[in-house]
């Protein structure tokens, strides 16, 4: 079974021919429930998003701030598991027929097991993994399972990157390259930082992959502002506050898909 990184591919191709950024947003499984989850995924591919990245919950996770946190924690309480991640891909794929891919540490894959992983992943529909704690130079054994079910490897760059380190990261990635618009976690900010386009302009020196900016952007007037000189722009914080802050799960469920509707006007200048 292979996995779905031409998918990937073709939908960041279409909004680049549409003119436009993809809109790539970001929700953890098992959160508030497993069966929330999922919903909350479909949600948002249905309100307007091309791409969801469903994140591997953790009990140290080094990239996200508290919000993410906060989600991550009540998915572990929950009892979430890999099996449930996989499930929430699969669901969110066939009910949308959209890419996604899953973002995690590398401590449960490692744990699990590289081969059993990308071959789930493949059979679920999924289209890659986002690792942004995996060294390049340490990542040829999954790059090799990646690439055999049809993966998609995305590396995370930041704007302490130097240029030379670029073009090793780029080189070794596949789908887009996650370009972190600041140093430090996830969170909704007030303006996104100038440093973004810089790295967005450095990075595509390297590579011929798209580039999309993450960390920072909640509202549509910031993913307009992104859009202007990124591939795709990425939310996530800014959904699991709306779930967060809902009166309860439906309305949650609800808040997600408005906002990715939001969020698609913006990465198409409609603000």
């Amino acid at each position: 079974m292979s996995g779905n990184v031409r998918l990937l591919d073709d939908t960041l191709a279409a909004a680049k021919a549409e003119g436009r950024s993809a809109l790539i947003a970001y929700l953890p499984a098992g959160f508030p429930t497993v069966d929330g989850g999922i919903e909350a995924v479909k949600a948002a591919l249905e309100g307007g998003a091309d791409v969801v990245e469903v994140g591997l919950p953790h009990s140290d996770p080094v990239l996200d701030g508290p919000v993410i946190q906060t989600a991550d924690d009540i998915a572990l309480r929950g009892g979430v598991r890999i099996a449930d991640v996989m499930r929430t891909v699969r669901e969110a794929h066939e009910a949308t027929g959209k890419p996604i891919l899953v973002m995690t540490y590398w401590n449960p894959i490692d744990r699990y097991g590289v081969e059993r992983f990308t071959a789930e992943l493949a059979e679920a529909g999924g289209a890659g993994c986002i690792l942004p704690d995996l060294p390049v130079q340490e990542s040829a054994l999954w790059r090799e399972h990646a690439e055999k079910h049809g993966l998609a490897t995305v590396f995370v760059v930041a704007p302490s990157s130097k240029d030379a380190r670029l073009a090793e990261i780029t080189a070794a990635g596949s789908g887009f390259v996650y370009a972190a618009s600041l140093m430090g976690v996830t969170g909704t900010r007030e303006s996104v930082s100038s440093q973004a386009e810089d790295l967005v302009r450095r990075t595509r020196a390297t590579t011929d992959i798209p580039v999309c900016v993450g960390l920072g952007v909640s509202s549509p007037a910031q993913a307009a502002e992104v859009a202007r000189f990124a591939d795709g722009v990425i939310v996530g914080s800014a959904f699991v506050k709306r779930m967060l802050d809902a009166p309860d799960a439906a309305a949650g469920v609800e808040a997600v898909r408005a906002l990715a509707g939001e969020l698609a006007e913006g990465v198409r200048g409609q603000v």
